[in-house]
């Protein structure tokens, strides 16, 4: 194993962990796009949570497309 396999199973080990906290749109019809409360303003942790898987997502998709090129 290369150091992108462990950066891998880093970042989706804790992009799970931001996922599963993340509270928004908690029901199941808020996912298949019930009209139910809308809030489109991040404040605060929620935001910063946001902004982190956000960040999260893409250093897994590098990680995945750089362990591909690489083998």
């Amino acid at each position: 194993m290369n150091i992108w396999n462990y950066i891998t199973i880093a970042s989706v080990l804790l992009l799970i962990l931001l996922i599963l906290i993340q509270t928004r749109g908690a029901s199941l019809g808020a996912g298949l796009g019930s009209s139910g409360e809308v809030n489109t303003v991040r404040r605060g942790s929620d935001k910063t949570l946001h902004q982190l898987t956000i960040i999260l997502v893409v250093v897994f998709a590098a990680s995945i497309l750089i362990t591909i090129v690489v083998q």
